[in-house]
């Protein structure tokens, strides 16, 4: 085979394997999916998660349990009090403050995070997108995050977040959350 199709055939390849991880899911396509999710109801009260992340190859590095206080100020803020406990013993928080905008979406902010987290939900779904300050050894990395929530039933909700830098994927995080029906005071 001569150096030109070699070279053209890795330009091809280079040229799907960009295109194909260019492709992003359209939040519309949730449109008529059930449960509707209604964020003051499911973020409400005491909600249980259990996590991990795992880098782009797919080996899982760090497991978590996470303990969701979720409160409301007024009709259009939400605060999530997020307290971490990882399989390594170290803990952690995040306190979010979730804002309803006049338009149905929704933007957040953390202490951690960049600016704003934009995000909007559609049928059962919500999507956030965010720059996280996300501390490793002792640097810190601005990390953007592609996340996706799914309302699976009235009481549990899966998470999947891409984390990206300079567009390529760093690993992803998964989150089974639970409402804590017993904490909650319902049921």
């Amino acid at each position: 085979m001569s150096k030109f199709k070699k070279l053209a055939i890795g330009f091809g390849l280079s040229a799907m394997l960009l295109t194909s991880g260019c492709a992003t899911q359209n939040i519309q396509a949730y449109q008529n999916t059930t449960p509707t999710l209604d964020m003051h109801e499911f973020f409400s009260g005491q909600i249980d998660g259990w996590g991990m992340f795992q880098g782009r190859n797919g080996e899982v590095k760090k497991r978590f349990y996470v303990d969701i206080n979720a409160t409301h100020e007024g009709d259009n803020v939400i605060v999530l009090d997020e307290k971490f406990s990882w399989a390594d013993g170290s803990k952690s928080q995040r306190i979010w403050r979730l804002t309803k905008q006049a338009d149905g979406s929704w933007k957040g902010t953390a202490g951690d995070v960049i600016g704003e987290a934009t995000g909007e939900v559609v049928g059962n779904t919500l999507h956030w997108n965010y720059l996280l300050a996300l501390p490793v050894d002792d640097k810190t990395y601005k990390v953007k995050f592609d996340d996706w929530m799914h309302l699976i039933n009235e009481d549990v909700m899966l998470n999947r977040s891409v984390m990206k830098k300079f567009g390529v994927e760093l690993g992803s995080v998964t989150l089974s959350m639970h409402r804590n029906n017993d904490r909650n005071g319902s049921k």
